[in-house]
Order: structure tokens, then C-alpha cells, then sequence
């Protein structure tokens, strides 16, 4: 398997979901979790590329790797809910499929 269709696959996958949880959690953790203000700019950069990029793998090292900064590896909190916890674990899934 290809890693742009790996990456098309996961990124069809969790795209909806991240979507939807991204704002939410934001707005429920945000003032307890700063940094996720920061990974819902970077998700709306990632999605905003991804849209341009059409079938094209789009260029997205940069805003990864300033993801795997702010998050510590997608280290959930401990004082989060599921959501937080599910949001991490779709952007490592991501982060992975594209550097796979």
C-alpha cells in the first residue's frame, strides 16, 4: 500500500469525526488546556492544505511536527474526557499514515 493512499484512507476516516470533536474540545478544555487552541489552528491548517492539495499527498511535515511538539506526542491529559482523548489519538493516527 502506497503512503499517499494510507494517508487518504485515515484522513477519510477521521476527518469527520476531527471535525466535529476539534471546536468542541476546544471550547470545553481550552481555558485548562491552552495548547489545544494551538492544535485546532494547526488541524484547520492541516485541513485547509488537504483541500488544496486535491489527490495530491500535501505538504504537511511542518504543522505535524509542531503537533507532536505541542502535544508531547499526543500525551492525553489526565483530566480530560474521552473526546480529548479520542482527537489525540485520530492525529497520531494521522501523523503516522503520512509518515509511514
Amino acid at each position: 500500500m502506497s503512503k499517499e493512499l494510507r494517508f487518504n484512507e485515515v484522513k477519510e476516516k477521521h476527518f469527520p469525526t476531527l471535525e466535529q470533536y476539534v471546536p468542541i474540545v476546544a471550547r470545553v478544555h481550552g481555558k485548562h488546556h491552552p495548547e489545544f487552541h494551538e492544535v485546532h489552528k494547526l488541524f484547520d491548517t492541516i485541513k485547509a492544505k488537504v483541500k488544496e492539495a486535491g489527490t495530491v499527498k500535501p505538504e504537511l511535515e511542518a504543522e505535524f511536527a509542531k503537533l507532536r511538539e505541542i502535544t508531547g506526542n499526543y500525551k492525553v491529559p489526565d483530566d480530560v474526557c474521552e473526546s480529548y482523548e479520542a482527537v489525540y489519538n485520530m492525529l497520531a493516527e494521522l501523523d503516522n499514515a503520512y509518515h509511514a
